[in-house]
């Protein structure tokens, strides 16, 4: 994924959760998130430099009908014309804010598999962090931030389509292969060509994912963080290990049974 600050359509700027027992949540992200001589995410949840990158809210009486996802937040060119493209493509609006003259600010929408995510506008260049503040391609991982995001379900090619038409994402094949079968998981680009996200098959190495949108957070110790997702009473789904026999990525579960999965920094 290339910078996460770049206003382009089909960036991924955020993410967010509204959660019942929240103390217990922010206790658990903070423990699993924290690792390492030099950890990658403060204690509350926001990245070293202070900016908005994940928000765990409590989930109140207005956030009561938001499923227990993390929900990307994508930029797209027209709010208000990709929810309504969301709708008419199968999917359904839970929530949709705007402004006092009736302009769409953002929505939360769920795709015809029911994973959630939001649509904001392209966040404008000039409110973007500073070349100062902003960290260079070289050094990305030192701060905390989304490394990538995807999501699994059974029918990709359809989900492909879909978000390609509510988002505005251009789609590259990726080859897969699955006992002797070829098939194609799919790279979404925005519109600099640059990777935004991955739509993949549930079969091969994601069989048995979530069908949620999956975000990739980075940690200092990924051994010492997946030790603490079980302490904490989460769950770890699947993790995979590298030739070395270290973990290198895991899918996890949270108290409450949002699924996310994690990756060293």
């Amino acid at each position: 994924m290339s910078d996460l600050f770049s206003p382009r359509v089909g960036g991924i700027l955020s993410a967010d959760i509204a959660v019942p027992e929240h103390e217990r949540e922010v206790r658990f992200y903070s423990r699993v998130l924290t690792t390492g001589e030099n950890p990658l995410w403060r204690e509350d949840l926001m990245n070293n430099r202070g900016m908005p990158i994940i928000g765990l809210g409590a989930q109140s009486a207005e956030y009561s009908n938001l499923p227990l996802q993390w929900m990307p937040h994508i930029q797209v060119a027209d709010v208000a014309a990709s929810a309504d493209r969301a709708s008419a493509l199968g999917g359904s609006e839970l929530m949709h804010g705007k402004d006092d003259e009736g302009k769409s600010q953002w929505a939360v929408l769920l795709d015809p598999t029911g994973a959630a995510f939001g649509i904001i506008p392209v966040v404008p260049a000039e409110a973007m962090p500073s070349a100062e503040e902003s960290p260079s391609a070289g050094a990305v991982t030192g701060v905390g931030h989304i490394s990538w995001l995807d999501l699994t379900v059974s029918d990709a090619s359809a989900i492909r389509d879909f978000y390609r038409q509510v988002v505005g994402w251009s789609v590259q094949d990726v080859e897969m292969g699955s006992e002797g079968e070829r098939y194609a998981d799919y790279n979404m680009l925005g519109d600099d060509g640059n990777s935004a996200a991955g739509i993949c098959h549930a079969r091969g190495a994601n069989l048995g994912l979530p069908p949620t949108w999956l975000i990739y957070l980075p940690v200092g110790d990924l051994a010492e963080s997946l030790r603490r997702v079980e302490d904490e009473g989460g769950t770890i789904i699947k993790a995979t290990q590298g030739a070395d026999g270290e973990s290198v990525c895991a899918v996890i579960q949270d108290p409450v049974g949002a699924c996310l999965a994690l990756v060293p920094g």
